[in-house]
């Protein structure tokens, strides 16, 4: 059932050519529509019609980009990339950050890194590879930056904490919060990073 009712060496390189910069920037305009339409149904309802409609593109150039619906969605549902992003701070500094990126990724581009494994319930099969890549990607990868006890333990609460973030501005849209990520995220940082960082260096 769907979760709502409307329908994501020695020489310089050369410069790619722009039929290779165009292939890039549609690739990735068809893996936001998979996001977005994992982000709201359940794996088995979403069509390759369905991402091309919202992507703006023909089914056969998905096809042709990604071979097939399972190999677009095994794409969809790794996390490495979005760690990557979300991780890039020194650990001094990284709860703070990590609150702004998740803000930021939802009000700028209206996708979450973190909140897709909120919907692995609806996923069947498929949503346990979504919560593997989530661990490994995400969680493990926060662990191993980690010193000191409970690391993994830490990691998860730290996580946990932004998903609250992520699912009271996305999902709930909490009003008060929106209107100040809307004008001021660095305000919420200073408010809410403290406590993520809490659990990164305790």
């Amino acid at each position: 059932m769907s979760a709502v009712n409307t329908r994501p060496g020695t020489s310089a390189a050369p410069a790619p050519t722009p039929a290779r910069r165009d292939a890039e920037a549609t690739k990735a305009v068809i893996l936001r529509a998979a996001r977005y339409l994992l982000a709201r149904h359940a794996h088995a309802d979403i069509t390759l019609k369905d991402v091309a409609e919202r992507a703006g593109v023909s089914a056969p150039l998905i096809l042709k980009y990604f071979g097939n619906k399972d190999s677009l969605f095994a794409r969809v549902m790794s996390f490495d990339t979005d760690a990557a992003a979300l991780l890039d701070a020194p650990l001094e500094d990284l709860g703070r950050h990590m609150v702004r990126h998740v803000l930021e990724s939802q009000r700028d581009r209206g996708a979450d890194p973190l909140l897709r494994l909120v919907f692995a319930p609806l996923h069947g099969d498929h949503g346990e590879v979504l919560r593997a890549n989530f661990r490994a990607h995400v969680v493990d990868a926060l662990a191993a930056r980690l010193t000191g006890p409970d690391p993994h333990l830490r990691a998860e609460l730290a996580v946990a904490q932004l998903i609250g973030l992520g699912v009271m501005y996305g999902i709930a849209r909490g009003p008060r919060l929106r209107d100040c990520a809307a004008t001021d995220i660095g305000d919420i940082a200073d408010r809410y990073g403290p406590a993520v960082q809490a659990q990164l260096t305790p």
